[in-house]
């Protein structure tokens, strides 16, 4: 089974976001369950000088007004090959993958990934230059949602295609003079085709003509379906419902394994915790906290957006700081979030400490360092922090939502005494909601033979790529039948 896996971003290539944690571990996955996969990738500055064993492919017709080179080479600590786009103009640009060095989109990003959608299409046929040939192109997300439309629109390539939907809320949209130069058909630009609310849109052409979908986790491909999450295209989703699965992502075990984190200055196993206890020391000294063991400490590494429901955070914090609770919150995002959260790092320093931006050596001594972690999502397709959560012994408070609800069980009575609780789970996103569910931690956390239960229950859950992999294998297999 050959597989084209295209992706606008893979770990350690280049990361925005979960997108790129998946676009690097599910290959490599498929690579040691022995499934022949090869990423596409656009050529930016940061790939090219990461990729290994480069060698040229040859050149690739994409449009009638562009061409571009094709280098294969190797993703590094992997045996994952991975084409790359090589286009100077369209790529190699200083700025992130999606936006420029200031902040906004890039006004050609329609060309730039309609170019990646047409590779991964024109990869699908036999080329002069290149016998390897997909039974599957894997897409992601609005992305690559025009491959599916390229591969219909002649009808010249046998390959099925796939469209993992990573969250719904981007889709890629954009004004319909686009139509000619990424050389789409003008009577396509219609309800029953890739035209959604005036714009050309990349996801939908996706989920409309790709021959089956898939969504990170088996709740959000029911909430997909629904107007409270389908963000416009839940008619069309509901048509197909018969073809969406639901796979709830895994974690790279070997990145996220607190026995031998290199970003930790101590570790520890689901056998002996102790190492975790002298993280938090060393957590609460880096970031001037007072350093006990007698107060709970929260955290938070997110982005800070409405999303992800850290406004029901602010709204809680007080009362928790005059419960005893410190905070290690780490993240960026609305401007108005990132100044309460500082505030109350300036008037509680012994209590709050708050980094804005990315850090990826904090974002892990958080995980391990914390003794809960705090992710109140509004909707959350699948989330990973909560999978790290609970391998790093940090038991995650939750929302009801996409992958937190099928990832993290409640802690209750049952579920104690069951084995299987390993978080806590807000039933609602509100203020009353989290402070409750936030008490009820509380309480577990203050009885340590049962906080350690919760621990252990967690980290020994199989929540690495080996489960998820074999779930996209069978339906691949389904695919080809």
């Amino acid at each position: 089974m050959r597989v084209l896996f295209v992706s606008s971003e893979i770990f350690p290539l280049i990361k925005t976001g979960g997108l790129a944690d998946v676009s690097g571990a599910l290959p490599a996955a498929l690579n040691v369950a022995d499934v022949d996969v090869k990423c596409l990738i656009p050529g930016y500055s940061a790939v090219l000088d990461k990729v290994e064993n480069q060698t040229y492919l040859g050149t690739l017709q994409v449009f009638t007004h562009l061409s571009c080179d094709l280098i294969l080479g190797v993703i590094p600590n992997t045996q994952v090959e991975v084409i790359i786009i090589k286009h100077s103009g369209l790529f190699e640009r200083d700025g992130g993958p999606y936006t420029h060095p200031h902040g906004h989109d890039w006004a050609d990003n329609p060309m730039r990934f309609g170019v990646l959608s047409k590779v991964a299409s024109l990869l699908s046929l036999h080329q002069p230059f290149w016998s390897w040939v997909p039974d599957i192109v894997h897409c992601n997300d609005w992305q690559t949602g025009l491959a599916p439309y390229y591969m219909k629109q002649r009808g010249l390539t046998q390959a099925k295609s796939l469209l993992s939907i990573h969250n719904i809320a981007f889709q890629g949209n954009f004004a319909p003079h686009w139509i000619q130069s990424l050389e789409l058909s003008p009577q396509d630009y219609q309800l029953n085709g890739f035209e959604f609310y005036q714009q050309v849109s990349f996801l939908k052409a996706g989920i409309f003509y790709a021959d089956q979908l898939s969504t990170v986790s088996p709740t959000y491909a029911l909430e997909i379906q629904t107007e409270a999450f389908g963000f416009g295209l839940q008619g069309l989703l509901q048509g197909r419902s018969a073809d969406i699965t639901g796979i709830l992502n895994g974690i790279d075990t070997d990145e996220w394994n607190p026995a031998a984190d290199p970003y930790l200055p101590d570790h520890y196993s689901e056998k002996n915790l102790a190492g975790k206890a002298r993280i938090k020391t060393t957590l609460q000294e880096a970031l001037h906290l007072h350093v006990t063991d007698k107060m709970p400490l929260l955290g938070v590494v997110s982005r800070l957006t409405h999303q992800k429901g850290l406004d029901i955070l602010i709204e809680s914090m007080q009362e928790l700081i005059d419960l005893g609770c410190q905070f290690a919150i780490l993240g960026g995002g609305e401007k108005s979030f990132e100044a309460q959260f500082l505030a109350f790092a300036e008037n509680n320093p012994n209590q709050v400490s708050v980094t804005i931006g990315y850090n990826e050596p904090l974002s892990h001594l958080i995980m391990a360092g914390a003794d809960i972690f705090i992710m109140p999502s509004r909707f959350e397709p699948c989330g990973l922090n909560q999978l790290y959560g609970l391998r790093y012994g940090t038991p995650p408070i939750v929302s009801n939502t996409g992958g937190l609800a099928d990832s993290i069980c409640h802690s209750d009575e049952v579920s104690i005494q069951n084995n299987t609780a390993t978080g806590f789970v807000i039933e609602n996103v509100n203020r009353m909601s989290l402070l409750v569910t936030i008490k009820q931690a509380l309480s577990r956390w203050n009885d340590r033979k049962i906080w350690k239960k919760i621990q252990k229950n967690g980290m020994k859950k199989e929540i690495g790529w080996k489960n998820s992999a074999n779930a996209y294998i069978a339906l691949y297999q389904k695919l080809l039948e």
